[in-house]
């Protein structure tokens, strides 16, 4: 006859929650949903506070400024998944785009602005293959090789290309930075443009997802970075991911790079300085994890547009700009929290 106490059995047995419950939990633990849900309390405020925020024109201004963030993100989900770390990409693009558009002026004013993509994508790849060589070879942590390609990439640029702003870019780029996808009217008799060069971000999009989800690569970089010295012994390269994880954020920035110069029509080798924190915040409040294993295209992008809400809108909340980098570490912080609630249940 068994002498246990049934109450205090009961009281240390967990509460089973029904199937479709546990499901709904579950799904809205997820960090997609969470980075969804702030970007719907941040418009919900701003445009509370100011009905102006509901504009097309406040989306279109939106797009425009998370495509070259959304490039740069894609790029760090890629090496943060694999287990890495790469805060070089801001270094590689600010190189690519000012010696591009220097060289392009100096020898083929009239480069189609196709070839000049493409040309920014090579240097991009080669730049950030270099930096996937350096932290297999040396097996050192890629945060420190990355620190150190930065500086080393800005430093030849800023020694040996050059450090004045060229205010005239050659003619394809100026006229691809004007394009206009879609124009709508808007208030006060204004006209909201959406410019042609968004399109770059969802076609990256596409090509990441493909890319990690339904390639042997993927499944590689994933190995990667849940565990390198288990992924090798199953036969993943590790020189062949660290130059593939690395090279793609550098192709990507490249790519960026050349979106920057077109999108403001001027070619400034100080651009993009100090925003790799804002990058690497996006894609970690869309669910990817430092340690490496895991992340998602959609959960990037949303993490991107959250931050580009914050940069970019909350002044029309009367927000001083000050609060921005408080409110994202709030909301980091929240999304840790989250992360460790997941992985109790």
């Amino acid at each position: 006859m068994s002498s246990a106490n049934p109450s205090a059995e009961t009281a240390s047995s967990p509460v089973a929650l029904p199937v479709g419950r546990n499901r709904l939990v579950q799904w809205l633990l997820q960090p997609e949903m969470f980075t969804f849900g702030l970007i719907l309390l941040v418009c919900v405020v701003v445009g509370g506070i100011n009905p102006d925020f509901f504009q097309i024109g406040t989306l279109f201004d939106v797009l425009r400024s998370a495509t070259v963030m959304g490039l740069f993100a894609l790029g760090v989900l890629v090496v943060l998944a694999s287990g890495g770390m790469d805060v070089s990409f801001t270094a590689i693009a600010a190189f690519t785009m000012y010696s591009l558009v220097k060289l392009v002026l100096a020898l083929w004013p009239e480069a189609p602005v196709a070839v000049i993509l493409l040309m920014g994508a090579v240097s991009g790849t080669l730049l950030g293959a270099l930096n996937g060589v350096i932290v297999h070879r040396l097996s050192a942590p890629s945060l420190i090789v990355t620190i150190g390609t930065q500086y080393l990439y800005r430093g030849i640029l800023l020694t040996f290309v050059g450090t004045l702003f060229f205010m005239e870019i050659p003619v394809s780029m100026d006229d691809f930075g004007r394009s206009a996808l879609l124009t709508l009217p808007a208030a006060n008799d204004a006209l909201a443009v959406l410019p042609t060069f968004v399109l770059a971000l969802p076609l990256a999009a596409a090509l990441t997802w493909v890319l990690l989800n339904r390639t042997l690569m993927g499944r590689a970089v994933f190995a990667m970075g849940g565990s390198a010295p288990i992924a090798e012994r199953l036969g993943y390269n590790g020189l062949r991911v660290q130059m593939f994880v690395f090279g793609y954020a550098g192709f990507l920035a490249g790519i960026a790079g050349i979106v920057h110069v077109s999108s403001n029509r001027l070619a400034n080798p100080f651009d993009l300085v100090g925003s790799e924190l804002d990058v690497i915040a996006a894609v970690v409040l869309g669910g990817a994890r430092i340690t490496g294993g895991s992340g998602t295209v959609v959960g990037a992008l949303l993490g991107v547009v959250l931050v580009t809400l914050i940069n970019n809108v909350l002044i029309l909340a009367g927000v001083p700009s000050t609060w921005q980098k408080l409110i994202i570490g709030v909301f980091i912080l929240l999304a840790g929290g989250l992360s460790l609630l997941r992985r109790k249940r």
